[in-house]
């Protein structure tokens, strides 16, 4: 109703294709973006699915969720913050991940002006520890949620995802292309506690 235009029907064939039998990643599972991401992959049946968020009740909730979609699936949450390397380093070394939907970041403009160091620290540094272990354990795909902010940024928010898309871009151009890398620009989401 609020887009005045036919639903879009996913393509089952297409989404299933990087999560049914693998080990999918989701960074920021527990916030809104990384949650909803979470729901859809338990749906299309991951052989695990890695939860990693750093907010220790975000992380409760998503967990139970997922638990009353589907109990068959192996869920596995993981309290980390992105920005530790070596914790991030251990995941990649105890599961063979497949695929990661890298959602984790600090996203809400008014609270990223007042704290720039640690969003730079987390949206920037964290993007790259957690790409830079993709690529060194052989991960297939990597997808980074980012922003429409990104585009000609006009805040620190965005200027920080245009770092993190730019991070990406260069990692994968200097790797030799075994590891598929993603970025995808989000507007505003409905429902969403974003900005």
């Amino acid at each position: 109703d609020l887009l005045d235009r036919e639903q879009i029907q996913p393509n089952l064939d297409l989404l299933s294709k990087n999560i049914k039998s693998k080990v999918v990643m989701v960074t920021g599972a527990g916030g809104s973006i990384g949650s909803e991401i979470s729901r859809q992959i338990v749906k299309l049946k991951p052989k695990k699915l890695l939860l990693v968020e750093l907010n220790e009740f975000a992380l409760y909730k998503i967990n139970e969720d997922l638990k009353n979609i589907d109990q068959k699936i192996e869920i596995i949450p993981l309290l980390i913050n992105i920005q530790n390397k070596s914790r991030i380093e251990e995941v990649f070394k105890t599961f063979n991940v497949n695929t990661i939907y890298h959602a984790a970041a600090y996203k809400h403009v008014s609270i990223v002006e007042e704290n720039i160091c640690e969003s730079v620290k987390n949206n920037v540094f964290g993007t790259l520890i957690v790409a830079e272990m993709a690529l060194k354990y052989k991960v297939a795909n990597f997808v980074l949620i980012s922003s429409d902010k990104a585009v000609r940024s006009t805040n620190a928010m965005g200027a920080t995802k245009r770092l993190a898309e730019i991070c990406i871009q260069s990692l994968y151009d200097t790797q030799d292309q075994q590891s598929k890398f993603a970025i995808v620009r989000f507007g505003n989401v409905l429902e969403s506690s974003g900005s």
